[in-house]
Parts: structure tokens; C-alpha cells; sequence
């Protein structure tokens, strides 16, 4: 298999990210010119989880996005349905819960969390709603969503710069870095085909989320959604 269908067949998904595993950080820090590690933080600030508390960080891969939290006395269980990804993951930060888990059919009991998080994953999933209506279910009351995921950058000359380097250099770049080059052009198609930020606001609102907001990053390339689960 080249790359992930469009129609983003599970299985298929799954693959494509075991076998990218092993440069996947290393892929992402180059074609995003290092932006990915504000990404990051920009995620942590926003959660805002305390010590103790108990975080879902979903779509995971090897735990980049979850070594902020547990650093920070947070109880943060790293979840992705790729079995590549977590092995890697397991391999670099054995003191991680890593779990595997499918984020339409989350293996936890209702309002486990105080916090769910996905980074970079939900333009992945099957069905979108599906998705966020269980991240809903395993939190608790008052608990919160952050999701971070490619957007439409809002300058329109900016906007179409950035279209020309999805279709163009990204795939030439990831010829260079990548294990699975053809997975890039999947990222690529996949990011043009997403919701804006203001749809994807409209998306979590309707899968019972309240008090929805969106903050762009990077003019708009990346944009943080939360929501807050009504007490």
C-alpha cells in the first residue's frame, strides 16, 4: 500500500502510520521547518492541565505530544490506533501508558478524563463526529477539549504560497526524509479537503461540546479548537 485512501479506510490509515513510524518525528520537524514544537506548546498551554489530573492525549503516535504533560506531573495516557507507532513510542518512553485505542470507539469508561487532546489526528478518523462525540463521553463534566489540526491560513496570498508547497515541494521534501513518501501526498491531499476553522468550531459544537473557540497558528496553517463539557 502507497498511502491511505481518501476515504480513510481504518486498516489502511493504521498501515500507512506503521510505516512511517520510525522517521515520523524526524519527517514532521522537517516539513513544518521546526513550527511542529510550538504546535506542541501551544497544545500544553492550552489544556492548562494541572498536576494530578487525568489526560486522554488521542491520535498520539510515539508520544511527542504526551512527554509535556506526564514531565509536568499529569497523568496522560498516549492512545493511537497505529500498533508502529506505540512501539516506537514504548521504545523511547517505557514509563508511558501507552494504549491502543480508536478514536470512534475509545476503550475507556464514560468521564474518565479531565482533558482530551488529539494533535494533527482528527482529519484521520472515519467519521469525524463520531470521534468527538466520544472524546465527550470519557470526560468528565466540565472537563475540557483541545484539538489541533491543519487549517486554512486566513491571508488569501499566504493561502495560496502554502497550497503550492502541499502539492508541490511537501512530497518532493518527503522523498528526501521520509520512509513512506507517498504518505505525504496523502497529509497533503487530506489537509486541502478539511473543514475551515470555522465548520470544524460548528462540528464540535454539534457533537455536545459548549463554550467552542478556535485560535489560528501560523496565520491560520494550524488552528486550536476547545470546547468544554457542559457540568
Amino acid at each position: 500500500m502507497s498511502r491511505a485512501s481518501l476515504d480513510k479506510d481504518p486498516r489502511d490509515v493504521a498501515a500507512m502510520f506503521d510505516d512511517v513510524a520510525e522517521r515520523y518525528d524526524v519527517t514532521n520537524d522537517v516539513l513544518s521547518l521546526g513550527q511542529d514544537r510550538l504546535w506542541r506548546r501551544a497544545v500544553l498551554k492550552a489544556v492548562d492541565a494541572k498536576p494530578g489530573e487525568q489526560v486522554l492525549d488521542i491520535a498520539a503516535g510515539t508520544g511527542t505530544s504526551s512527554e509535556p504533560f506526564a514531565d509536568n506531573g499529569v497523568h496522560v495516557v498516549p492512545a493511537d490506533f497505529s500498533l508502529g507507532m506505540l512501539r516506537v513510542g514504548k521504545k523511547r518512553r517505557d514509563d508511558l501508558g501507552f494504549t491502543a485505542a480508536d478514536a470512534m470507539r475509545l476503550p475507556f469508561a464514560d468521564a474518565s478524563f479531565d482533558a482530551v487532546t488529539m494533535s494533527f489526528g482528527l482529519r484521520n478518523v472515519a467519521d469525524i463526529d463520531l470521534a468527538l462525540r466520544e472524546f465527550a463521553r470519557v470526560t468528565k463534566p466540565g472537563g475540557r477539549l483541545v484539538v489541533c489540526e491543519f487549517s486554512q491560513p486566513v491571508n488569501k496570498a499566504f493561502r495560496k504560497v502554502y497550497s503550492e508547497y502541499l502539492m508541490e515541494a511537501l512530497p518532493r521534501v518527503a522523498r528526501k526524509v521520509s520512509s513512506n513518501p507517498e504518505s505525504y501526498v496523502y497529509l497533503a491531499e487530506s489537509i486541502q479537503a478539511w473543514p475551515d476553522q470555522r465548520a470544524l468550531a460548528q462540528r464540535v459544537a454539534d457533537a455536545g461540546w459548549g463554550e467552542v473557540a478556535w485560535r489560528n497558528l501560523s496565520g491560520g496553517i494550524v488552528a486550536l479548537h476547545r470546547g468544554v463539557k457542559p457540568a
